[in-house]
């Protein structure tokens, strides 16, 4: 396992940015980000930008021939089941949880990134729609992460068979998730993967204040904001809320990965410092000039598609530790 201390810079290249990457981040500097800094958190807002997000996610749920998807049906939450070509590992299976800020996006939207998960870690992906706001908490997240858990476990699933990943909200709901996993006394998963984990509701990173003019996509206020309207009257500093904040010891190793500009930057290096405290193995990545959740535009991004290969190369190496 990886235990640098130092962030690590990576690139597709190893030395620069792609100019579709430079590209990207221009557009969104001049898109994306002069719109959420302008735009009110609230209520209102986050239902106007799900159905924003709703249409972009007409676009992004078209896939490759080769990606199947089935329906996944959990009571009073749903999900989908995605594979990514015919040479997957069966007995294995992973657990998504996508991001959105716990207000918005779903499961099928991200499908850009979780048939890139079946391919790289070669087997069946779990996407689930968890509870989100405004009319449920983390607490009903928390549950129906779990409870999904408890599914692949059912279906006869080796614990070391399974992984547990996510983005954003998603990477933050993936590490509750674990430390409830242990709490509960259930035996824990192979690994754990997070993009650009949104950590700390405290939003005390001092990238917020480092990163606010140099995140392509956020604007600091925003997620701020968003912590604020999410997290309401719950303490920031509860491991529930933020699981920064929790007990790391007894988790399986991490992968964490995000942008050098994002102004989550700090969450993803404090996850990384508190987990390696509490003696957990983690590989970090830090990947130059990138923004919030780059792996998303593989289709576009030559450090997306890169980020897939590093993914697999980590996947390889825990299953090669534990055998």
């Amino acid at each position: 396992m990886n235990s640098t201390q130092n962030p690590i810079e990576v690139t597709a290249s190893g030395l620069s940015l792609s100019w579709q990457a430079r590209t990207f981040n221009t557009a969104l500097r001049y898109s994306v980000k002069p719109f959420l800094e302008r735009v009110p958190v609230n209520g209102t807002t986050l239902h106007l930008v799900d159905h924003l997000y709703g249409a972009l996610g007409a676009f992004l749920r078209k896939l490759p021939d080769f990606v199947e998807t089935r329906p996944a049906d959990f009571g009073h939450f749903q999900g989908e089941w995605l594979r990514a070509g015919k040479d997957l590992r069966e007995d294995k299976a992973m657990l998504y949880l996508h991001g959105g800020g716990y207000c918005f996006s779903s499961a099928e939207a991200h499908r850009p990134l979780t048939w890139r998960l079946s391919r790289a870690a070669r087997r069946p992906v779990l996407a689930i729609n968890y509870r989100q706001g405004p009319g449920y908490n983390i607490d009903h997240a928390r549950e129906d992460a779990l409870r999904a858990y408890e599914h692949l476990l059912e279906r006869g699933y080796a614990p070391g068979s399974i992984l547990i990943g996510g983005d954003s909200a998603g990477g933050h709901l993936a590490l509750v998730t674990l430390q409830a996993i242990r709490d509960a006394g259930l035996p824990m998963p192979r690994a754990g993967m997070c993009f650009s984990p949104w950590t700390d509701l405290s939003c005390e990173s001092l990238s917020y204040q480092e990163n606010k003019h140099r995140d392509p996509m956020f604007p600091a206020k925003t997620v701020t904001a968003l912590s604020s309207h999410f997290a309401r009257d719950r303490d920031p500093y509860h491991p529930h809320v933020s699981p920064l904040h929790g007990d790391f010891s007894g988790l399986p190793p991490l992968l964490i990965t995000v942008g050098s500009t994002e102004v989550l930057r700090d969450d993803a290096r404090r996850a990384t410092a508190r987990a390696r405290e509490h003696g957990v193995d983690v590989v970090y990545e830090e990947w130059k000039g990138m923004p919030h959740v780059f792996q998303l535009f593989a289709f576009m991004l030559p450090e997306g598609r890169a980020a897939y290969q590093n993914m697999a190369r980590f996947i390889q190496m825990v299953e090669r530790k534990a055998s």
